[in-house]
């Protein structure tokens, strides 16, 4: 079974609580290993203190002494008989001196054992203390558990000659430093312990900060969807990299957003051209059959009634409007999927919409112009279209308002015309408002929300453009542009 993998929390907080252990240990050893090393300087300084000042008190006896004895290696016995065991005292340590060749000449301690003091000294000792130019070897050994050091060094007379070998055996001593070296460590285990509490408590806030932010991240990301409206990463007071991460998930929102938005218009534009394509096929192919038919049998219908031709040319011409009917039905649909070839007619913008507002008997309806005159290039009946659905659209949004009204407006800025229909309807609502212009959307409980559509795609073709803008309960106004040319 395959362990499961920690999380970057978990791996973060046991990563800080490995660091501050691995620190504490080193430190550890760095104190100890430097307590070591200090130990072993102060032993090394100390024996050479010891022997210094030794050296100096040998001197200083000899010279007292050279007027009742003569100074040489034979009667050195006799010139420290009784002076060794003071020098040993005031030093506190051990004094044994040899002749030139490695013979005990005289000690300190009379009754040491055979195994602490040789009454003989090595060839290897006392080679190196002829061959050193300072004349001087210092041997460490351990004995029942302690470390003794033993210095050899020469002793000479005034004129420099060599009288005998001063052997000074040390016991390096380190039951004190031991003990402060204890006391150390367990003071230092107090703060390393209080240390290591902070150092949890800090590394479980600090990877519960970290990780808060990531996971915020994370449980965005798993619920993006592309078919659905997704919610930007709002994260206050976090690290730069944190928020360059949360401003690039963002980002990516925006045009995931944009790409659905042109994806579902995409789709929903493609399948309306498709049914509107066979709606329009479907209509138009019983339309010339029927109006070739009704005219056939207005022809050769036998009219032996006085009152059969007015009845038969009521009844045709009434047939024949409703199959134009059936056709212009078609032909919407059909501007819809493909949209009709411009027609650059040189009109006056005014009177065709004037010419517009004319099928509407509504008294509530007032339309304004700049000029009374507007030249323009556009498809006539596309412009009467494209007024009429606007201003439909505003009817339709005056349900239960006390007060409508709807304003039509004519004017120029520039080199454009600009159309404005306004109403104090009751407006579009925020989350709709980039829905307006898409195909099949409506509002209403009648329509099939083609009629923005149309207006749009037919703006478009001219090269003009649509927008609004909406307040709720207020009102609405659409404004259309398009050049004159």
């Amino acid at each position: 079974m395959k362990i499961k993998k920690l999380s970057l929390r978990n791996r973060i907080f046991i990563a800080m609580i490995i660091l501050v252990l691995m620190a504490s240990i080193t430190i550890t050893f760095v104190v100890v290993f430097q307590y070591k090393q200090e130990t072993r300087d102060y032993h090394k300084d100390r024996l050479a203190t010891k022997e210094l000042n030794i050296h100096s008190h040998i001197k200083s006896v000899l010279n007292s002494r050279q007027n009742t004895w003569e100074v040489k290696t034979e009667n050195i016995p006799l010139i420290f008989k009784e002076e060794i065991y003071n020098i040993a005292n005031i030093h506190k340590l051990q004094i044994n001196l040899y002749d030139m060749d490695g013979g005990l000449l005289i000690s300190s301690k009379t009754g040491i054992k055979n195994d602490t003091l040789d009454n003989c000294l090595d060839a290897k000792i006392l080679n190196q203390l002829s061959n050193t130019p300072q004349h001087r070897y210092v041997d460490k050994l351990k004995l029942n558990g302690e470390t003794f050091q033993s210095s050899f060094t020469y002793i000479t007379d005034n004129k420099s000659k060599d009288l005998a070998i001063l052997n000074i055996p040390y016991l390096e001593n380190d039951d004190f430093l031991a003990k402060e070296l204890n006391a150390f460590l367990e003071r230092i285990s107090y703060a390393y312990l209080f240390v290591l509490a902070m150092a949890i408590a800090m590394a479980f806030l600090l990877s519960k900060y970290i990780t808060k932010s990531l996971k915020k991240i994370s449980d965005k990301i798993n619920t993006t969807r592309l078919e659905r409206t997704n919610e930007k990463i709002e994260v206050k007071d976090t690290s730069e990299e944190i928020s360059t991460l949360v401003n690039s998930y963002n980002s990516m929102i925006d045009e995931l957003r944009e790409s659905a938005v042109k994806l579902a218009r995409s789709e929903r534009e493609q399948a309306w051209r498709e049914m509107a394509k066979q709606v329009a096929h479907e209509i138009k192919n019983p339309l010339t059959p029927m109006r070739l038919t009704v005219q056939n049998f207005q022809r050769k219908f036998d009219p032996n009634d006085e009152n059969i031709h007015s009845k038969l040319d009521e009844y045709s011409k009434t047939l024949i409007q409703q199959i134009d009917t059936m056709s212009s039905i078609a032909s919407a649909f059909s501007n819809f999927a493909e949209m009709p070839a411009q027609q650059n007619e040189t009109l006056n913008v005014v009177n065709i919409v004037r010419l517009a507002m004319d099928i509407f008997s509504e008294d509530y309806i007032f339309f304004k112009a700049e000029q009374d005159e507007i030249i323009a290039k556009f498809d006539r009946t596309q412009l009467i279209r494209v007024v009429t659905n606007l201003v439909k659209n505003g009817i339709q949004a005056l349900v239960d308002q006390p007060e409508p009204k709807i304003v039509i407006h004519v004017g120029t800025e520039g080199d454009k015309v600009v159309i404005t229909v306004s109403d104090n309807g009751s407006g579009v609502e925020e989350e709709n408002k980039n829905k307006v212009f898409e195909p099949k959307f409506t509002t209403k409980t009648s329509g099939m929300g083609l009629g923005l559509a149309m207006v749009k795609n037919i703006v478009e073709t001219y090269k003009g453009d649509i927008s609004f803008v909406s307040e709720k309960d207020i009102g609405t106004t659409f404004k259309v542009t398009f050049p004159k040319e």
